[in-house]
């Protein structure tokens, strides 16, 4: 499955650095309040992203400090592909393995499973349940998102709504 074996790359953009792996040459469109629009071609990709509002990670229930990387939310289209509302995440570390992600919007659970290898560090929704944990985020003014690092750490990261119906919106039109 192609969303479990990405290697993501980096895009030096401001404060979103992290971008999809089909991404090499997005270049930001546009930004809906708390989350920015970004367009690639060849293969065509549009996508939404944007950064936690707060990260708190602990150890054994005990606040720790850590080093990580980039964390981000997206949400990407790729027609050629037939993709379209995929949830991903990068939490800036690698995943434990055989341990989901949980995103929470308000009432609505979702389980990400982690990639492996070069992408160890991302996770994405099932592709069944991708509309649903969009439609969840529409609607919602938050998400969360709880990780297990593969040294043990659990990480939550919030993330601001604001914006992601414009943003979605925005992108799923760009990519039509």
């Amino acid at each position: 499955m192609l969303r479990k074996t990405l290697k993501p790359i980096a895009v030096s953009i401001a404060v979103l650095a992290a971008a999809p792996a089909f991404a090499q040459n997005a270049e930001r469109v546009a930004a809906h309040t708390d989350w920015a629009v970004f367009v690639a071609g060849n293969p065509k990709e549009c996508y939404i992203v944007s950064p936690p509002t707060t990260s708190v990670a602990r150890r054994d229930g005990k606040p720790v400090e850590v080093r990580r990387g980039d964390v981000r939310l997206f949400v990407a289209f790729r027609p050629g592909e037939g993709a379209s509302n995929e949830v991903s995440f990068t939490g800036g570390y690698p995943f434990k393995q055989g341990t989901p992600v949980k995103l929470e919007v308000g009432s609505n659970s979702f389980n990400l499973s982690p990639g492996s290898g070069d992408a160890a560090e991302w996770a994405w929704t099932d592709p069944s349940e991708d509309a649903s944990a969009v439609a969840a985020m529409r609607s919602g003014a938050s998400a969360k998102l709880t990780g297990v690092s593969s040294r043990g750490t659990t990480t939550i990261d919030d993330f601001s709504l604001m914006g992601f119906t414009a943003a979605v919106t925005d992108a799923e039109a760009r990519c039509k």
